[in-house]
């Protein structure tokens, strides 16, 4: 079973930036259309940046602007640069293919606290 391997979470003062990046060995992930989702305490997960095959991208609106989905075709990853995290981008953070056809990975914490 091919799952997601989540990295690159961490403890960030507000304003500060992290980059996420995932993986999921045996896929070619170029090959689909991957999301970065995330879950903070209390709510449910949530579609928070897409990039499609052709690499177009889609992001919700509380992070248009400061969130940046990009593709690593060398190293088969996709990438979430997030920038000028508030406390309310704190949850943790998976990436999965958009058709949900391979599994949830572990995720990885991102918490946003001075």
């Amino acid at each position: 079973q091919v799952q997601f391997v989540d990295s690159g979470g961490g403890l960030v003062q507000p304003g500060g930036s992290l980059r996420l990046s995932c993986t999921a060995p045996g896929i070619m992930l170029s090959t689909y259309s991957v999301g970065w989702y995330r879950q903070a305490p209390g709510k449910q997960r949530e579609l928070v940046a897409g990039i499609t095959s052709g690499d177009t991208t889609s992001y919700r609106d509380s992070v248009q602007g400061r969130f940046t989905i990009s593709r690593d075709y060398d190293n088969n990853t996709v990438n979430l640069q997030m920038n000028n995290l508030q406390p309310e981008d704190t949850a943790v953070y998976y990436c999965r293919d958009m058709g949900w056809e391979f599994n949830w990975g572990q995720g990885t914490q991102v918490t946003v606290s001075s």
